[in-house]
């Protein structure tokens, strides 16, 4: 018997299948947290012990979140999880694009980046 995860199909010996949207989600995020972790460090140092940290830390729960659901035998839960975790990030996001501490540029390209992950999830 077959059991699908968040994260990528697995059969019972534990063996996984490859080319899943599921894994692309995982993969798109963890190549978007490489360009996000140092875009943010760039903040202004009054913004680093609250909005930067608050995007790094919602940013690294989501890779935890669908990292989690991926061994998760019901990962709707996480999933959920994860799409609210997004939403947070578009906030905090808009937020700092707003206050002139993120370019407009970087702004589209990390929207981009989350609606396409979010999509991705959400066709799960």
């Amino acid at each position: 018997m077959e059991r699908t995860c968040c994260v990528f199909s697995m059969d019972e010996q534990g063996t996984t299948k490859s080319g899943l949207r599921e894994l692309r989600a995982l993969t798109a995020w963890m190549e978007f947290l490489a360009w996000l972790l140092p875009t943010t460090e760039k903040f202004p140092k009054k913004l680093r012990l609250t909005l930067t940290n608050r995007i790094d830390n919602l940013a690294l729960d989501v890779a935890m979140t669908l990292t989690e659901a991926q061994y998760s035998k019901t990962p709707g839960g996480r999933i959920r999880e994860a799409n609210l975790l997004l939403t947070k990030m578009r906030l905090l996001l808009r937020l700092a694009h707003t206050m002139a501490f993120l370019p407009h540029k970087q702004y589209e390209y990390a929207s981009r980046k989350i609606d396409e992950v979010g999509r991705m999830i959400g066709k799960m």
